[in-house]
Parts: structure tokens; sequence; C-alpha cells
């Protein structure tokens, strides 16, 4: 048995007092007090620095939130929310206008939807009704889609407001939107080749839109073009009936300003929907009048004329026979309605005499013809602010023979464009004008050569005009606006050599007022179809003339131009020339032919 002699257990009371030495058994009591008191302390202590913790670790998961919700650049798309006001008109492109302030593109918000299918709870459901509202999908691709192993799939960019609000009202779990910015083309069809339009990510494909990229993008700046959209809208509307009425595989057409150079409408048909790529068929990319290059016959005349002149080879009072056909290597050179005898320079011009225009051609020579040709931009592609710019067709070896029939607008293939700029240089006082897409600015200074004296220039404008009064060209004609002209037709290339019989283009180049020229009108019909009212026939003078007659008497009124009385005479300064002195119905003096 253990021993406990010197243990002393003192008597307590039922409650819990000491019975005796009372001081050594108060001391035993206070310190289990203390103890307690303590251990109360430490567990307060504990909870305060837990609860501190726990704050803390909430303070940095929420500031961690905040900076992924609100500073952080993300991988997938952020969803759809509606723009304040001045959000809504933030955009990274900025519009292109026409002259005037009118918006030719745009760039507008739209919503774009996207799937997480992870998140897709019945891919098969989720693709039919999908289908419903974009029914250009198949439910079997869409259920492809929504069935892919990935956090990221696009279903489609660009959706319209109404798709996405039924869309948003399927209530699918997994799809989602994406606010983007999409380019609108307010005029659509009526400034597709000039324009252009740019892709899905908002990069110019064609037109201003791609020549401009980089200018574009990100700026907040408009880019002013030179185009007059009401000019736009007549020549596309006069090409139209044309190119219908003749039954022409398309049409093309150019206003041009020609002391500016700037190009104040331009059209090629087919037209092309800039807001509808997708839908533009291969064949209407062509922009037939900066691209295509075509032979353009008796147009050249003009040219070749011009270059006699102002060589001073032959005067306007000089002619040659045009009797007898011009046989060289084996080719006829006819006229298309022959004339006998001698006729005077302004003659073989309103006539349109091919065999009287070799012979003047050819007193100037091979050499001057390509000085010449290259001169007025003739013989380069031209240099414009479109990446859609066709390269002359020029013979791989320059001979006489080529001289001849490239005198008259066979054997070279030019774009309207570059016809429309030397024929400028013809009227403007003989400067060539760069031609531009972009509105010039008030004190812009123009860097133009010149090309062809000012005299030269105004015996062109009288020629100009007599051909259209006394010509071919008379029903380019519109009352009280002195149009001045030449029409042209020439048979286009057979794939299979030689020229196609029934394939032709008929083409027209003008401009207006003849006694103070401002405006080059140029009209082309590719394909013309011959009609019982024409005689068979589906010549420039026929089929392009018109036009060119219609536009001038819609777009002069709309440019403060008045219609006035036709003058006895065109007023020259020059005492080189008089027209009275040159009678039409008179031969002119004979010139012997080489």
């Amino acid at each position: 048995m253990p021993r406990h002699s010197d243990t002393k257990i003192a008597p307590t009371t039922p409650c819990g007092m000491d019975l005796g030495q009372g001081g050594v058994h108060g001391g035993w009591t206070i310190s289990l007090d203390g103890q307690r008191k303590a251990a109360l302390e430490m567990g307060r202590t504990r909870l305060l620095v837990a609860a501190a913790v726990f704050m803390l670790a909430f303070v940095a998961v929420g500031l961690r939130l905040a900076d992924l919700a609100l500073l952080s650049e993300q991988e997938e798309p952020k969803r759809a929310e509606t723009p304040s006001a001045a959000a809504a008109l933030e955009t990274q492109r900025a519009e292109i206008l026409d002259r005037n302030g009118q918006v030719l593109a745009t760039t507008l918000p739209t919503n774009s939807l996207y799937a997480n299918p992870r998140r897709v709870i019945d891919a098969q459901a989720a693709a039919v009704a999908l289908a419903r509202v974009l029914p250009e999908f198949s439910v079997a691709g869409l259920k492809a889609k929504l069935s892919q192993d990935t956090s990221f799939t696009w279903i489609k960019r660009g959706l319209t407001p109404r798709e996405t609000a039924r869309i948003n009202g399927l209530g699918v779990p997994g799809l989602d939107f994406v606010r983007e910015e999409r380019r609108f083309y307010p005029h659509g069809h009526l400034t597709g080749h000039l324009v252009g339009y740019t892709n899905i990510d908002n990069v110019g494909q064609i037109g201003l839109e791609a020549s401009f990229d980089d200018v574009l993008r990100g700026s907040n700046e408009p880019l002013r073009s030179s185009l007059d959209l009401r000019l736009q809208h007549i020549l596309i509307d006069e090409l139209a009936k044309a190119k219908e009425e003749w039954r022409g595989i398309g049409a093309a057409g150019i206003v041009l300003d020609v002391r500016s150079g700037e190009i104040l409408a331009m059209a090629s048909l087919p037209l092309i929907n800039p807001n509808a790529p997708r839908t533009i068929p291969d064949a209407a990319f062509l922009n037939r009048a900066t691209q295509g290059v075509y032979e353009l016959g008796s147009i050249f005349k003009v040219f070749s004329t011009a270059m006699a002149l102002d060589l001073g080879v032959v005067g306007l009072t000089d002619g040659f026979d045009v009797t007898h056909p011009i046989r060289a290597g084996g080719f006829r050179i006819n006229d298309f309605k022959p004339k006998r005898g001698v006729l005077s320079i302004p003659e073989i011009l309103m006539y349109s005499s091919n065999i009287g225009t070799v012979h003047m051609t050819l007193t100037a020579g091979t050499e001057a013809q390509q000085r010449f040709l290259r001169r007025l931009g003739l013989l380069d592609p031209a240099n414009l602010e479109l990446r859609e710019v066709g390269r002359p067709l020029l013979p791989q070896v320059w001979r006489e023979i080529n001289t001849m029939t490239i005198s008259y607008g066979h054997g070279i293939a030019v774009t309207p464009l570059q016809a429309a700029r030397a024929m400028a240089a013809m009227v403007n006082g003989g400067e060539l004008v760069p031609p531009t897409l972009l509105k010039r600015t008030n004190g812009e200074r123009i860097l133009a050569e010149q090309v062809i004296s000012p005299e030269t220039s105004q015996k062109m404008n009288w020629l100009l005009r007599l051909v259209v009064e006394e010509g071919t060209t008379g029903k380019a004609d519109a009352e009280g606006y002195r149009v001045g002209g030449k029409t042209g037709t020439a048979d286009k290339l057979d794939p299979r050599g030689g020229y196609a019989a029934d394939k032709r283009i008929a083409s027209v180049l003008s401009a207006f007022p003849m006694d103070n020229p401002r405006y080059v009108v140029m009209a082309m019909v590719d394909e013309p179809k011959p009609t019982d009212y024409s005689f068979g026939y589906a010549t420039g003078g026929w089929v392009a003339a018109p036009v060119v007659g219609a536009v001038v008497e819609r777009m002069a009124p709309l440019l403060g131009i008045q219609p006035q009385a036709e003058p006895d005479q065109v007023p020259v300064s020059s005492e080189a020339w008089n027209p009275q002195l040159i009678p039409v119905n008179l031969r002119g003096r004979h010139v012997a032919a080489r």
C-alpha cells in the first residue's frame, strides 16, 4: 500500500469552501482562476488572428477578380454589352466620304456569336434551334461545331440585331456574344468598285478600303474622296440603261475634272455590292474603268490629230486623198464609210477617216508617235490610288504597220481612265494632270506636264465640237452645253486569233462646255448587240454617244452650269488659225501621202 503521510487533504464544505489553513488553500483557488483567464485571452487572440487572415484572403481574391474583369486582356471574348453613347461613337476605322460629305463607308457596332461546346448540354437540340434563326447554316454543320472538344468556336460573325435578339431568346447554354465592329456602305452598289470593301476582320480588300487600309485603321479623321455621289448615280443610271438596251455584257464610264484631275464619278458594270462581298460573281470584280484594257478604236484619232498639229507636220487647211485603201504588210486599211478625193484635217476627224488618219500620222513618223503617246500616259499604267489598275497592251515590236493601226485605235489596248486623262490634256490648254480619287484641297499645287501647246488645245476644242455638230458623234450633244467629242468602235480580239466579227467595244470620249472645257465624260459598252432601229449597227455613235448626252443634260444643272446659246465660233487668241477660214464642205490642200 502506498504511503500517504505526506499528503494533506483539506476538508471542504459541500459548496467548495475551504475548512482549514485558509491561506494555503485560498492561493490554490486564485491560481485556477488565472489559468482560465489566460485560456480565454488566448482563444480570443486566435479568433482575431483567424478573422484577420480570412479578411486579407477575401481582399486579395476581390482585387484579383477586379484585375481580371477590368484591367487584364482576355483570351476569350467578353459578352456583348450595350455601349454608352460615347463608346458607340468610337470606332477603329475612319469613314470614307464623298466630296460633299456624304458617307460612303462607315463602321457600326455588331454582335458575333460563339459557343463553348463543353457547356452545350444537347448539341443536336441546340443545332436545330440555331438553324431556325440562321437558315444559311445546316443542322449537321452546327451540330459538328457544337460537339467539338474545345472551349471556343465561332458560329457566325456580324449578326443583325434581329438575329441577336432571337438567339438570346433561345436560352441555349454555351452560346454567347462578343461585341465587334462591321463596315457598312450606305449606298451599296453605287460605289462598290471605287470604295471597295473590307473582310470580316475589317481589313481592306479592294478599292479605297485596300489602298488606304493603314490610313483608315485606327483613325478618326475621315477620308474625303473626289467622288460626287449625285454624278455617280447619274452615270450609273445612264450606263445601265444603255447596257440593257444594247444587251451588253458590261459597261464603264468616267466623269473627270480636266483642271484638277479629280474623278467625280466612275462606274463599272456589272456593279458589286460591298455589303455582301461573298455574293459577288468573279466576273464582276473587274473594274472596267481602271483595270480593263480595250482597243478603243477611232477615239485615238483625236490623239493622232493633236500630235500632227502640235508637231507642225500638218495644218488645219491641209488634207489627204482618201480615195484608195492603204495596203501594207498584207493588210488592207479601209474607211467604214468611204469618201472620195481629198479631205481636210477637220474633215478627216469629222468623218472618222482611217485612211486620212494613217496618212497624217505617217507624216510624223513612228518614233514621234511613240514619244507622244508616252507623254500622254498611254503606254504605261495609270498612277491612281487604287490597286486595280490595268497595264496597256502594246506591240512587242513597233513596226510601221503598227504605227498605222494604232493611229486609229487598233493594235493598242488601254484603260478608259488612261483615255479620259489624255482627253483632258487635249482640251484644258494642253496640260496632263494626274488623276486622283481624293478631293483636292484649296490652293493645292498640282504637278501637271505640258504635252501640247495651248494653241493646239484650242484647235482641238474647235475640232471636237465640229465632230459633234457635223460628224459621227452627234448623239452626244446636249442642247446649250456645247459638247465636243469623238466616238470609237473596235472589234474585240478573238481568243482563237484575229478579231471577232460579232464582239465589239462601243465608246465615246467627250468634253464640255467646249468654249471653256471643264469636264471629260467617257462612256463605254462592252459587246453591244445591233438592233432593228439602229439598222443593224452597234457602233459608238449609236450606243455610247447618247449616254454622254443624257449624263451632261442631268449633271450640268447640278454643277451650276447654265445652258447657253451656240456662239458663231469658238473665240481663240492665236492668229495662226481661224475656224471661219475652213468651211467643212471644201477640200483642204492636198498633202502627198507617204
